[in-house]
């Protein structure tokens, strides 16, 4: 990888990282959903009309796009706006590699190597230790959340494996285009009409500024150029990058929002961040069925189409 590409892939891990803290300060701005919603409109418009026609089916259009933008976005800032830590979160979400794992062999037939198994355990052993230091510091309730928007992002990976997206950007653009209705009528349904003309009312630079960072540098730049990377690389030599989100997150949000960064939270991000990287960057076995033998497909190991997606905060 030339060292300008290198550079680039630390930035994207960097705008990810950083992108957790811009969603706690949005959060002073706005209610959750609301915020999610706006995020995706911003992220769609005006680019859905520079990016050309979908090149996938509308159905996983529709079904990435209710299960990640919906379910996990709007659990993640939920969960943020409940009380979890910005940089706990960037850490925490990064179980979606063990989800998805688990449910790519489910669905997917792609049986976890003994390695495999073996991150995932450890994975596993991190999110216990995250979450005994939250339960003595923060709210278990707003944790589960994140864990649960961990799990729909885990779901919808797979179903960007199926999708397979020739163009990981347009991709996004298009899927950016279905949460926005369903997260503004939850937001009207759960967070009050008044709430949300409110925050619309009190708008200023910095929750303008929130919106276009999480809309247009975390999704369209970075997303782009995680894509652009993944076509010039393999997916082994660009994936591990993406272990650098939790801590240019964790960093940013103790620098900028003075989170303490306690021994069991390191202790959970060593254990998280070394079983993530055995789950992810070790080959899956495969069944031995017709789709899973099809040479025309690509390894999930590397999960071009799907990795990209998995990495944006």
């Amino acid at each position: 990888m030339r060292p300008s590409h290198l550079l680039l892939a630390v930035l994207v891990a960097a705008v990810w990282g950083v992108n957790f803290t811009v969603i706690e300060i949005g959060l002073d701005h706005f209610p959750p959903l609301l915020f999610s919603a706006l995020r995706f409109l911003a992220a769609a418009l005006p680019a859905v009309f520079l990016v050309g026609r979908p090149k996938v089916a509308w159905k996983w259009i529709a079904a990435v796009g209710l299960v990640l933008g919906v379910a996990k976005f709007g659990l993640v800032f939920v969960g943020m706006d409940a009380g979890m830590p910005a940089g706990l979160s960037s850490l925490v979400l990064q179980i979606q590699a063990v989800f998805t794992a688990v449910i790519a062999a489910a669905v997917l037939r792609e049986r976890p190597s003994p390695v495999q198994a073996l991150g995932m355990l450890v994975a596993l052993a991190g999110i216990g230790v995250a979450a005994i230091d939250e339960g003595a510091s923060g709210p278990l309730g707003a944790f589960l959340m994140v864990i649960g928007a961990a799990a729909a992002w885990g779901v919808s990976n797979v179903l960007t494996r199926k999708a397979s997206p020739p163009d990981a950007l347009n991709f996004m653009v298009w899927v950016s285009t279905v949460p926005v209705l369903p997260l503004l009528a939850l937001s009207l349904l759960t967070e009050g009409p008044a709430e949300d003309l409110g925050a619309l009312r009190a708008l200023d630079w910095q929750g303008t500024g929130t919106i276009l960072f999480v809309a247009w540098v975390s999704t369209v730049f970075g997303f782009g150029a995680w894509g652009w990377l993944l076509r010039r690389h393999p997916a082994s030599t660009v994936a591990p990058f993406s272990l650098l989100v939790p801590v240019f997150g964790m960093s940013s949000a103790a620098l900028f929002l003075g989170e303490s960064v306690t021994p069991l939270r390191w202790g959970a991000a060593a254990l998280l961040v070394g079983g993530v990287a055995l789950t992810t960057l070790t080959p899956a076995r495969r069944g031995r069925t017709r789709e899973a033998t099809d040479p025309a497909r690509p390894e999930f190991a590397g999960r071009p189409p799907a990795r990209a997606e998995e990495s944006v905060g």
